[in-house]
């Protein structure tokens, strides 16, 4: 089972448009330091699982047949964009699970082309998929969002965004099964706090009341990537930043 994150950045990305920031400077000089928006895929027993839709290039990357089922974690336009071009293609209808939330994204459920839409999701309601076994977890966000839990033979990955914290079900989920790798909204650095994500602050509680999972940064703003740069030393072993195309194996 192979997790490759597409894209780490939160709604902005990185660099962001008219930013001179030094995470953002740093971003325009070199691309290995820019940020696509926050999404990823799961490649597991020869099939492929896109999770969240918005990478710019994503019919280039993924060409017709080669994409067996989506995930959808939340129907914010950051998360989803990439479907209403994808939609009105020509090859067959791909499988897409989603939360329950009747409201959608626009247009989606009405005009969905080859858009197959599953029957909503429910938190702790586990289902197979891909031959693994894939549990929905519910999250803090301003719209119903699904994190998902990831069961193969090898092992477990935990893919957490959009939120604010871990609710208590989930948590103590997570406590029973402890995966080897958690994927985490942290949006902001410690000096900032939303509403609808982690900051820094709170992943690092969640990673020292669970050490023996590596905790892989995720939906990632230019500020927090400034304060890394500022404070090169201020994570833990079990933390660790993650950035396009990190790939994270079982």
């Amino acid at each position: 089972m192979k997790l490759t994150l597409l894209g780490t950045g939160n709604v902005t990305g990185c660099p962001v448009y008219g930013c001179d920031c030094l995470a953002c400077q740093r971003a325009s000089l070199d691309p290995s330091k820019a940020r696509l928006l926050c999404s990823a895929v799961l490649e597991v027993n020869g099939q492929r699982i896109l999770i969240d839709a918005n990478h710019p290039q994503l019919q280039t990357r993924f060409p017709a047949g080669s994409i067996d089922a989506m995930l959808l974690t939340h129907f914010h336009m950051d998360h989803v964009q990439a479907l209403f071009e994808l939609r009105w293609g020509v090859a067959k209808p791909i499988p897409v699970y989603h939360p329950d939330d009747p409201l959608g994204c626009d247009d989606l459920f009405k005009h969905s082309g080859l858009l197959d839409f599953q029957p909503a999701r429910q938190a702790m309601h586990s289902f197979a998929l891909a031959g693994i076994n894939i549990t929905p977890l519910a999250l803090n966000h301003s719209k119903p969002t699904l994190g998902y839990l990831f069961t193969s033979e090898n092992g477990l990955i935990a893919y957490l965004t959009d939120t604010l914290g871990i609710p208590d079900q989930s948590w103590q989920h997570l406590l029973r099964q402890p995966p080897k790798y958690v994927v985490i909204d942290c949006s902001n650095s410690p000096l900032h706090r939303s509403g609808n994500h982690n900051n820094l602050s709170d992943v690092l509680e969640l990673a020292h009341a669970l050490p023996d999972s590596t905790w892989v940064l995720t939906h990632i703003g230019h500020d927090l990537d400034e304060y890394l740069m500022q404070h090169p030393n201020c994570l833990p072993s079990n933390v660790l930043v993650g950035h396009d195309e990190l790939c994270l194996s079982l």
